[in-house]
């Protein structure tokens, strides 16, 4: 019966829809809850008992407000919240009540689906994401946004979690803000202005709610940035003797925020002002050579103007380098090389050597600019050899006689290259080995690009004529004239026959001693290439790191080894280029100049110190060691400034370096080789970079050594006199020098007197009568005129003994003397060769002695030997 009672199921809609507010309970469904049954009105069976909820746990329930109606209500369990979830889903079923009270034999509806949205409201305010913000602006500059800020709502929905609008609180500001944060500057900015600003931002949702807290905003101005290098000084101080010196230990590259793939650096050290180029050791060209170990017998065709070299004084020189003995032609000067100088016999090995400073030839067709020339002194126009300019050529002509070769050989050696006319310094090495001519050019080989061949001269009785600056033409002309001449600069220019120099004594003969350097190489990174050209006065760097590049940079420094280098400035000149990813738009790098000042080097005060007067017996000057001038020489040097540096002293004030030459000169009237000369053994040179020349005017002792080893020489210099009688006294004067005369010592003048027999009397101890010639002869006419007898012709037996006694007395006075004077003489070459026992005298070693025939001056032969 129940069961025929509750024939049918509840119905309720397919789908319902709800919305509720976050923060309240009911639940507003679309359509409402509402549950039918075609049982009603039957009791129970057509009345609505309950509406469950199915699936996901939900926090909702469903209460049924009338159950014959079938009207229901959804409500939440308890707040629920938008930020935690928006919306639900689930399952909801209706039940009846089945046939009775109980509920038994209930029938449920099908199963229908809830969607509910939770309604957000607008409880919370923005939020920035950042603290504070901070921002940089180049002045001068409108910028469409410098920097953007941004708020966050915690809110649900669209409506109350979106930011609609920024707004600037602080008044009076050149700065504006949309309402997606962005801020821009309404004015251009001035650095000098103000350099700074600080501003305060506030944000609002579309709910019109506002941060509760506004936002600070730095901006700072900074000046318009210029792309390249910051951190350097314009004036780099060197210290001589403190070896090497950062240049920009604070330096780097401003880019300005270009996105840079590699930079390229050059630092160039422009020292073509100093010296020949650079500084470079100022010695004479001879001290040099025996320095570099450089092979001996070269002839110096452009020594300094002297009585003895006198072929150089018409022509210019440059007084204004440094100690450096530089000649100028321009085109109409040019020197005779006498006959007596010339070498004679170049044979098939010679060298030829010279600085040079050349620059282009004005002119369409320039005219050949003769350095050296080898020519027919008369009748004809032969050129034997020659070195000259040609449009900015180096020829070498070499025409070999037919007493040496009858075929057809090489005769012109050409090279061309840019040195000849970059109007700097450069040193020139020609290296004959017949047929075969190399060329170095500052230490670098270079063969001929063009060898042309020719016939040998033919043999002739004529003489030819060397000449510098231009070509003699003796012949094939009215009246014999120089031609060809040169224009530009030589110094050093110098012939050596039988020998060719090796490229290790050419390195040494052009090394600059200044120049750029890398200061702690190995910590240079891997990533950076670098490459010096042979001078050391150009850096090139490249890398791709910008803070490689600007370490490596840092690293660059000056260097001058020498002792007391040439002073003033140095000029510095660094270009970069600079290579951007892809087609970007690379920066420009502007070039920089700087200078190096290399402050004044303490002066050294070169002082001689010694006996300044000898004394001697005649036997002493003539005996076969004569006598030794400057035994007990001293040379010492000391520092001249107060702020000499610690490297530069030695003991007390002492400095250590080295000379070049040592002259010693006859004051008065010249020697005469007959009767005197000045003498030194060869053995005393050996193992030391000297020589030495000698004349009448006296003795050179050159080369670059050092001061213990000039006092060394010096002091087995002797003098032979081996006729005092004729030639009593003597003086001499000696002088040292150090970088070829940039600084002298004092003059030293030495008097040597000749002690003679009559001086007996006064000074006994230095009688030098030999013993073998010590002889008492009583002559019987003596004896009568000193002692008259009375007027009888007889004498008598009393005036007999009286004289025979006298004559006793007389022989033991004379022994006496002797004794003592022997004595004496004996205890004076005693003292003698204690000062002299660090000398060894080997008489069958060679000796430097005078040529009688020879009547050159000293300097003159030392300035021919050094310069």
């Amino acid at each position: 019966m129940s069961l025929l009672v509750n024939k049918h199921k509840p119905w309720i809609e397919t789908s319902y829809h709800g919305v509720i507010t976050e923060n309240t309970d009911i639940v507003l469904l679309d359509p409402p809850l509402v549950a039918l049954d075609k049982d009603a009105p039957v009791p129970y069976a057509g009345e609505i008992c309950a509406f469950k909820i199915h699936g996901v746990e939900a926090p909702f329930e469903a209460v049924v407000l009338n159950g014959t109606s079938g009207e229901g209500q959804l409500r939440a369990r308890g707040l629920v919240d938008c930020e935690l979830q928006k919306e639900y889903t689930f399952i909801i079923q209706a039940h009846d009540c089945g046939a009775g009270p109980g509920g038994t034999g209930g029938k449920k509806s099908h199963k229908a689906v809830v969607h509910i949205q939770v309604n957000d409201v607008n409880e919370f305010s923005p939020v920035f994401r950042e603290g504070q913000y901070h921002a940089a602006v180049t002045e001068g500059k409108i910028y469409d946004s410098i920097l953007q800020v941004e708020a966050t709502d915690l809110d649900c929905s669209p409506q109350y979690s979106q930011i609609c609008n920024y707004q600037i609180t602080t008044g009076n500001t050149p700065f504006a803000i949309d309402r997606n944060g962005n801020i821009r500057n309404t004015e251009k900015l001035s650095f000098d202005k103000q350099r700074q600003y600080e501003v305060l931002v506030t944000a609002f949702d579309c709910g019109q709610k506002r941060s509760s807290e506004s936002v600070a905003v730095h901006i700072d101005v900074k000046p318009v940035c210029k792309p390249g290098w910051q951190g350097w000084n314009k004036r780099v101080d060197y210290e001589p003797g403190t070896g090497s010196k950062q240049l920009f230990p604070k330096m780097h590259l401003e880019t300005c925020g270009g996105p840079l793939s590699s930079v390229r650096t050059t630092v160039e050290l422009q020292t073509s002002h100093i010296g020949k180029g650079c500084d470079r050791e100022t010695y004479s060209e001879k001290s040099l050579q025996k320095l570099c170990g450089a092979s001996s017998g070269s002839t110096d065709l452009l020594p300094g103007p002297s009585t003895s070299t006198n072929w150089t004084a018409s022509l210019l020189t440059d007084s204004g380098r440094d100690s450096d003995l530089i000649f100028r032609f321009d085109g109409r000067q040019a020197a005779k090389i006498p006959d007596q100088v010339v070498p004679q016999n170049l044979t098939d090995q010679f060298t030829i050597a010279t600085w040079m400073k050349h620059g282009p030839s004005p002119g369409v067709r320039a005219e050949k600019e003769t350095l050296l020339c080898n020519s027919d002194k008369t009748e004809m126009n032969r050129h034997h050899y020659s070195l000259y300019v040609h449009n900015c050529r180096l020829v070498f002509l070499l025409r070999r006689d037919f007493t040496q070769v009858d075929t057809f050989r090489p005769a012109e050696f050409h090279w061309k290259l840019e040195q000849i006319c970059d109007k700097e310094w450069h040193y020139y090495v020609i290296n004959v080995e017949f047929p075969v001519v190399t060329l170095y050019v500052d230490g670098v080989t270079y063969d001929p690009y063009l060898v042309t061949d020719d016939w040998p001269i033919h043999p002739s009785q004529i003489d030819v004529q060397l000449t510098v600056g231009a070509c003699w033409q003796g012949g094939e002309v009215t009246k014999p004239r120089f031609t060809q001449y040169f224009r530009g600069s030589l110094s050093g220019l110098t012939i050596r026959p039988g020998k060719i120099e090796s490229q290790k004594v050419i390195s040494c003969l052009q090394a600059c001693k200044e120049g750029l350097d890398i200061n702690s190489l190995e910590s240079l990174s891997k990533g950076i290439k670098f490459h010096f050209n042979p001078a050391q006065s150009i850096l090139v760097m490249e890398g791709e790191d910008l803070e490689n590049m600007n370490a490596a940079l840092r690293k660059v420094s000056y260097i001058n080894s020498r002792q007391f280098p040439t002073p003033g400035i140095r000029r510095l000149h660094i270009s970069t280029s600079v290579q951007c990813f892809g087609e970007d738009t690379c920066v420009s790098i502007s070039d920089i100049d700087a200078v190096v000042m290399v402050l004044q080097p303490s002066e050294p005060r070169i002082t001689m110190t010694g006996a300044d007067r000898l004394t001697r017996p005649a036997a002493d000057l003539s005996g076969p060691t004569g006598l030794a001038l400057f035994q007990d020489l001293h040379i010492i040097s000391t520092v001249t400034k107060g702020d000499a540096t610690s490297q530069e002293r030695r003991g007390e004030g002492f400095v250590i370096h080295n000379l070049d030459y040592c002259d010693m000169l006859v004051l008065g009237e010249e020697l005469r080789p007959e009767l005197e000369s000045l003498q030194l053994k060869r053995s005393a040179l050996l193992g030391k970079h000297l020589d030495a020349t000698n004349s009448t005017s006296g003795m050179s002792i050159y080369g670059v050594d050092s001061m213990s080893n000039y006092e060394q020489v010096i002091r087995q210099v002797r003098y032979y006199n081996w006729h005092p009688a004729q030639i009593p006294d003597r003086k001499f004067r000696l002088t040292c020098s150090e970088l070829n005369g940039r600084y002298t010592s004092n003059e030293f003048t030495l008097e040597v007197s000749v002690l003679h027999k009559s001086e007996a009397g006064e000074h006994i101890n230095h009688m030098v009568v030999p013993p073998q010639y010590m002889q008492v002869v009583h002559h019987p006419a003596m004896i009568h005129n000193m002692y008259p007898t009375h007027s009888s012709g007889v004498p008598s037996a009393a005036t007999v003994v009286i004289v025979i006694c006298i004559a006793a007395l007389v022989g033991v006075v004379v022994l006496g003397i002797y004794r003592i004077h022997l004595t004496h003489q004996q205890e004076g070459r005693s003292s003698d060769t204690s000062k002299e026992g660090e000398l060894d005298w080997d008489d069958s070693a060679l000796t430097i002695t005078v040529n009688p025939m020879e009547v050159k001056g000293t300097a003159e032969e030392r300035g021919e030997a050094r310069n």
